[in-house]
């Protein structure tokens, strides 16, 4: 098999996360299902940061392992008349004639690309001895929405969860009124009051390093809240526009967007820094820390070893068992 590594971008708003979810749509159950067309058999990616509902990506990574017999011809960009043969006839018997957007050319991403339109665009073909009939409806938005750039093949040991040093992401905040703009307001949060950059900025400091961040995180049974905040930036981008970047070893659920309300509590007076500080030492989630919007939220860039053994070192540190002490 060839460990394939695919950067991904997407819009979150039509989504139910990155999750695959029975009845939902999702962009892993998106990808997989174009997947499952494309190799005849089903697949499993392994993805990087499992976002949530409404949060979009523009550097997300997942890997999965390509079968030996589809390797070769599939990660070249040579013209390929019997894959589009193949695939042709199987959209022809299976779907309505004039797709648009249907265009099929070689290099895997690009497979990948028009068979993802027809899977979002609710054209999923039929394949013979696969159960592909518990489809999601998709929302038209949805059509469009996941792009992979990049398919490339990756040593064994890369692991896009395991393998990862860090996630980073950005948040929008838009606090004044005159300098929202409808063309983006689905990629931030028009927050209602003047935020105090410096306040933020000052009391972000406090939360950075290795701590117990379930003040911060919507618990799940079994998993540890323990995680190593390494950047927790606050900056004023220009007149109205705050942008928060934050980038950690891993995220538990709702991290992200729980520090943004946390901080804005602060900015806007409500709250001081040693507020978050005891929040922090709780080592439970506070109902008080209010939850920033999705929208606002983007993964966009997730950081690798480059050499082979490292990766491999970095997977066996990362499955560790995380304590406060490390």
């Amino acid at each position: 098999m060839t460990r394939i590594r695919f950067d991904i971008r997407y819009d979150g708003r039509p989504f139910h996360g990155w999750a695959r979810q029975p009845g939902l749509p999702t962009v892993q159950g998106a990808l997989e299902t174009a997947l499952t067309v494309l190799f005849r058999q089903p697949v499993t990616l392994t993805v990087a940061g499992r976002t949530d509902a409404g949060v979009h990506a523009t550097g997300q990574v997942a890997h999965f392992d390509l079968p030996d017999q589809f390797s070769g011809d599939w990660l070249r960009d040579a013209h390929d008349t019997e894959f589009a043969a193949s695939l042709g006839a199987i959209v022809a018997a299976s779907n309505p004639p004039g797709i648009a957007n249907f265009q099929l050319s070689t290099g895997l991403h690009r497979r990948l690309e028009s068979v993802l339109r027809l899977v979002t665009s609710g054209n999923t073909p039929t394949i013979p001895g696969l159960n592909l009939d518990d489809q999601p409806i998709y929302p038209p938005e949805a059509n469009g929405a996941i792009v992979v750039t990049a398919a490339r093949p990756v040593p064994d040991a890369f692991d896009a969860r395991f393998s990862a040093l860090a996630r980073h992401y950005e948040y929008l905040v838009i606090d004044e009124p005159t300098a929202r703009n409808p063309l983006t307001r689905n990629t931030c949060w028009w927050y209602g009051a003047p935020l105090n950059v410096a306040r933020m900025h000052e009391a972000s400091a406090g939360l950075l390093g290795t701590h117990d961040f379930a003040a911060f995180c919507k618990p799940r049974e079994g998993a540890t809240t323990i995680r190593t905040l390494k950047q927790l930036g606050v900056s004023r981008l220009a007149p109205g526009e705050i942008r928060f970047d934050v980038a950690a070893d891993a995220f538990c659920h709702s991290m992200v967007r729980s520090l943004v309300g946390a901080l804005t509590e602060v900015g806007r007076g409500k709250r001081d820094a040693d507020w978050l500080e005891q929040a922090l030492h709780s080592a439970v989630r506070i109902p008080e820390i209010p939850l920033a919007p999705a929208q606002g939220l983007t993964l966009v860039r997730v950081d690798y070893p480059q050499a082979p053994h490292e990766l491999a070192a970095r997977q066996k540190e990362t499955r560790q068992l995380r304590t406060c002490g490390e």
